[in-house]
C-alpha cells in the first residue's frame, strides 16, 4: 500500500464521523507518518477529541486519553512504583502514556511540572523511572488540545514544550455544507455514541505506519529546497515583527512534514508547494511576536505568510 493510498483510506474513514476537517487530518497524518506530535487548538465542540479517536480507530492502534487538570501529577501519566508484598519488591506500574495514541486533553490546564514530564516521552520515546528507561510502544504519537479562549486556571505551554510538537493545527469551525451534514447525520443518534457504532473500518495497522515512515524518509529533497527551507527559517530570525524566530529543529520539522505531504500526492520528491503547505503549521507555535507587533494586533500566521511571499522560491 502506497502512502497516498493509506492517506486516502484514512481520510475516507475519518470523514464518516468528522466533517470539514480534512486539512487537520492531513497535518495529523503527516506528523504521525513522520514520527512527530500534534498540538490541536480550537474552541470546544470542534471535534478535536473525536478526530484523534477516529484516527486511532482507522489504524487499529491503542488509544489513551488523559484529562489534564491542575492537580494531575507526573506519575498519573508516566507511571509509578507499587510495592508488591508477595515478592517484597517495588514494581513499576505503567501509566496511560504507554499507548500508541495519547491524547492530552486541555494540556494547558496541567501544572508546569506535569507538562515537563511529557518532554522525555515526546523526544526520546521512553519514560525513565528510578533510573530505568522504559521504551514506549511503536509507533507513539501524542496529541494535545488547548482552548485559545478560556485562559482562567491555565498554565501556558513554555516555548521549549511547544517546540516538541511538529505541528500546531488550528481546528476551526466547519464550512456551512459540512456543518449541515454533521447536524443531519448525528441529530438522530446519541452525541456520546461509541466509535465502533459509527461505521469506522480499520484500514491499516502499526506495521503499515512503520512502513510508510520508511517510504517518507526516502523521499528525495533537492539541494535547492534545503536552501529554501534554511532561508525561510533565517527570515523569521531577521523579521522585526518576531522576537524569537524559528530554530534549526523547526526547519527540520518543516522539511520532514513536506516529505510526507509529497507522498500524499504520490510523488517521491518534494516541491516548494509542499514546504509552503506545512510552513505555518510547523512554525506558528515556535515563533514569538515582538511586543510592538502584538500591540498592533498582529499574529504569527500573518507574519509567516509575509515571509513566504518575500523569500525567493527555487525553480
Amino acid at each position: 500500500m502506497s502512502v497516498k493510498q493509506l492517506r486516502d483510506r484514512i481520510q475516507l474513514e475519518v470523514g464518516k464521523v468528522v466533517f470539514g476537517q480534512e486539512e487537520a487530518v492531513d497535518y495529523s497524518l503527516a506528523a504521525l507518518l513522520s514520527g512527530g506530535h500534534v498540538l490541536l487548538e480550537g474552541v470546544p465542540g470542534t471535534a478535536k477529541t473525536l478526530l484523534v479517536k477516529a484516527l486511532a480507530a482507522t489504524l487499529q492502534l491503542a488509544f489513551g486519553r488523559v484529562q489534564m487538570t491542575p492537580d494531575k501529577l507526573p506519575g498519573d501519566i508516566t507511571g509509578t512504583s507499587i510495592y508488591r508484598e508477595d515478592i517484597k519488591e517495588f514494581e513499576f506500574k505503567r501509566g496511560p502514556i504507554f499507548t500508541n495514541f495519547l491524547l492530552a486533553d486541555e494540556i494547558n490546564r496541567a501544572s508546569a511540572k506535569t507538562q515537563a514530564a511529557l518532554l522525555e516521552a515526546m523526544q526520546e520515546y521512553g519514560v525513565t523511572h528510578d533510573g530505568v528507561t522504559h521504551p514506549l510502544p511503536e509507533p507513539f504519537l501524542m496529541f494535545a488540545t488547548q482552548n485559545p479562549v478560556d485562559q482562567e486556571g491555565t498554565y501556558p505551554l513554555p516555548l521549549a514544550q511547544q517546540d516538541r510538537f511538529m505541528f500546531k493545527v488550528i481546528v476551526g469551525y466547519p464550512d456551512a455544507e459540512a456543518e449541515e451534514r454533521m447536524l443531519t447525520e448525528h441529530h438522530v443518534g446519541s452525541p456520546h455514541q461509541r466509535l465502533q457504532d459509527l461505521g469506522i473500518t480499520p484500514v491499516a495497522g502499526a506495521k503499515h505506519v512503520l512502513q510508510a515512515r520508511e517510504i517518507i524518509r526516502k523521499t528525495y529533497v533537492r539541494e535547492e529546497l534545503v536552501g529554501y527551507v534554511r532561508r525561510l527559517a533565517a527570515a523569521t530570525r531577521q523579521d522585526e515583527s518576531l522576537l524569537v524566530g524559528a530554530s534549526p529543529r523547526a526547519a527540520l520539522m518543516c522539511l520532514m512534514g513536506a516529505k510526507a505531504v509529497a507522498r500524499f500526492s504520490d510523488r517521491d520528491y518534494v516541491t516548494p508547494d509542499d514546504v509552503k503547505y506545512v510552513f505555518r503549521a510547523g512554525l506558528r507555535h515556535r515563533v514569538v511576536l515582538s511586543p510592538s507587533s502584538e500591540l498592533e494586533g498582529g499574529d504569527a500566521d500573518s507574519v509567516l505568510g509575509m515571509i513566504l511571499d518575500r523569500v525567493e522560491v527555487p525553480r
